[in-house]
């Protein structure tokens, strides 16, 4: 499709779909980079209102991580459906939740003793919201130390140690303290050997207060911008954190569950987290989320969490399937291939089309990546602007995806991704990059995304 085409008044269902949703979707919710409006999917695939087929290199977030419609799910759901054991965990114990929850509990690694529970959310919101209320109550304590650039969710507590959010103008929470995030590529210290050391002087002087009920941090910083911390940052933390017997929450709601090469993100520093969270993918595309945890943060204040449809036996079912298809196909070990391989290709693509201006780094661990977009191939100089006509030109030859940190596009495809879709989603994002120029200003002005 080129520029011109593109320009031309969009196919009458999609552009109907466009006007019924700016007619009664809440704009609180909307988070638009494009005018994508899909009515179906199937694998690494979403189909657009009218017919057209478009690569998803974001995987709805990583929320579709094992792709649309996979058949493992499909089952699953089918058959829980069939005859649930209730629609709520609220007051009755569902076995396929408890069965999901001991799959879980067993697959995260845990250097205490402590007898862990599970906590059956719907969101990562719920899940991040729900561990850092509990680990106040267990400990008695009110403050929480989060990092610069982090997301943690869109609600309450979680809302409020999401950086994200308090740069963008959220009234900041006195008992939320920010530390920078180790970024090797725009150090804040000014020099990559020392953000690391720095963090952790940082750290241990907030710790050795006394008055830290826990510390929250994601293994990669998705939203800030696709920031990959030095090797042992995980590892630095969970010492310092249980030297001064805080305990330390290891966010993977994004980028967890297969999608860096290991089951759990936090296993490439080989750490055991005290509390550890999920979502996104772990319902194969339906409403799921969890909390693992020692028993004397997870067991203290009872009902003190209540979502009526969290632990529902529906989403338990899907939950389980995923941990089933993640182990049977391997997928953890392949999207450690397969990124290696997709990041090998953006690079020596950018190389080749002569885009070293607008590219200023490629980075990221596994099916996690980030194409940090620049101005005169200077990472001090991030380009917002190309970000925004990227991934508009993206969606117009064929491509989904996203940018975070204003400037740098997410790249978080299907872990069921095929070497071929590998391959031309590649190709198709390095034209796009080379292409954005011909977005119009006018048409990217309504999707204003972050």
């Amino acid at each position: 499709m080129s520029g011109t085409q593109a320009s031309q008044a969009l196919d009458p269902s999609l552009a109907d779909l466009l006007r019924r949703d700016a007619a009664v979707i809440a704009g609180v919710e909307k988070l638009r980079f494009s005018p994508l409006a899909v009515s179906g999917g199937k694998g690494s695939y979403l189909f657009e209102a009218g017919g057209r087929r478009l690569l998803d290199l974001s995987a709805s977030w990583t929320a579709a991580g094992l792709g649309y419609g996979h058949p493992a799910v499909v089952a699953a759901v089918t058959s829980e459906m069939s005859s649930p054991g209730g629609a709520s965990g609220l007051s009755s114990i569902s076995a396929t939740a408890v069965r999901f929850a001991e799959r879980l509990a067993d697959s995260v690694p845990t250097d205490s003793g402590d007898d862990r529970r599970v906590y059956l959310g719907n969101t990562g919101t719920d899940a991040n919201d729900v561990a850092l209320r509990a680990c106040r109550r267990a400990t008695g304590r009110a403050r929480i130390v989060a990092f610069q650039g982090g997301y943690h969710g869109g609600l309450g507590l979680a809302m409020e140690v999401s950086h994200v959010f308090v740069a963008a103008g959220l009234p900041p929470n006195d008992d939320v303290t920010f530390l920078p995030y180790p970024d090797p590529l725009r150090p804040h210290t000014g020099d990559p050997t020392t953000v690391l050391s720095d963090v952790e002087a940082r750290l241990g002087r907030e710790l050795s207060i006394g008055d830290v009920a826990c510390v929250i941090v994601e293994p990669i910083q998705s939203d800030g911008g696709l920031i990959v911390p030095p090797d042992g940052f995980l590892r630095m933390l969970t010492s310092v954190c249980r030297a001064n017997e805080v305990p330390l929450i290891i966010d993977e709601v994004k980028v967890g569950l297969g999608r860096t090469g290991f089951l759990h993100a936090c296993e490439y520093d080989g750490v055991a987290p005290d509390l550890i969270t999920f979502g996104k993918s772990l319902g194969g595309g339906l409403p799921l989320s969890a909390v693992v945890g020692p028993s004397w943060i997870l067991d203290s204040g009872t009902a003190s969490s209540l979502l009526t449809s969290a632990g529902n036996p529906v989403c338990a079912a899907a939950g389980h399937a995923v941990l089933d298809v993640i182990s049977s196909e391997g997928l953890a070990t392949r999207a450690g291939a397969l990124g290696d391989r997709m990041q090998e290709a953006l690079v020596a693509g950018v190389e080749r089309r002569g885009l070293d201006d607008r590219v200023g780094s490629v980075r990221g661990r596994g099916l996690t990546m980030g194409v940090d977009l620049v101005r005169d191939g200077d990472l001090s100089t991030p380009d917002p602007a190309l970000a925004r006509k990227v991934v508009y030109r993206a969606w117009q030859l064929g491509v989904v995806v996203f940018y975070v940190g204003g400037n740098v596009l997410e790249v978080t495809p299907p872990l069921t991704l095929s070497d071929d879709e590998c391959r031309d989603g590649v190709e198709i994002l390095l034209t796009a990059i080379a292409e954005a120029d011909q977005v119009t200003d006018d048409e990217v002005a309504a999707f204003a995304g972050w």
